[in-house]
């Protein structure tokens, strides 16, 4: 399996974090011209407009299963143990963060977002199981 092959889904997890990031900073300008921020927002208070609240959170959540995504790829490169499953399992995982984040910063339907979340935590959670199996397995 190339490098490429295995960075290629973490490198458009990157780009959603990217993406999702300039959406929020386009939201809270467009709320701050448009005098549409009810107070004070210096130290998270949740001042802002629906819009950019749903923007705000879905950059958080950028940080939360991702993190453990990307370190999972940096260690399943390290240990030579990304093969076609990793890399197809990790095609799912972002291809469903992708459509968690289009939910969360569209319609926000609990429901298709939370399935979406649910789903990608499934995902990430077999791939972890996977390959802390394979790494036990291969300990003398």
């Amino acid at each position: 399996m190339s490098i490429q092959m295995i960075l290629a889904p973490l490198f458009v997890q990157v780009l959603l974090t990217l993406g999702v990031m300039y959406a929020l900073a386009i939201r809270r300008f467009g709320a701050v011209r448009a005098g549409e921020v009810r107070g004070p927002v210096s130290l998270r208070e949740p001042n802002w407009p629906p819009g950019a609240l749903q923007a705000g959170y879905n950059y958080q959540n950028q940080f939360e299963l991702p993190v453990l995504f990307f370190v999972l790829t940096i260690l399943a490169i390290q240990t030579k143990h990304a093969d076609l499953l990793f890399v197809l399992l990790a095609w799912v995982f972002v291809t469903l963060r992708v459509l968690h984040a289009v939910v969360h910063l569209t319609s926000n339907t609990i429901k298709v977002r939370g399935g979406l979340f649910i789903a990608g935590a499934i995902v990430l959670t077999i791939m972890w199981v996977i390959f802390i199996v394979r790494i036990m397995l291969a300990l003398p």
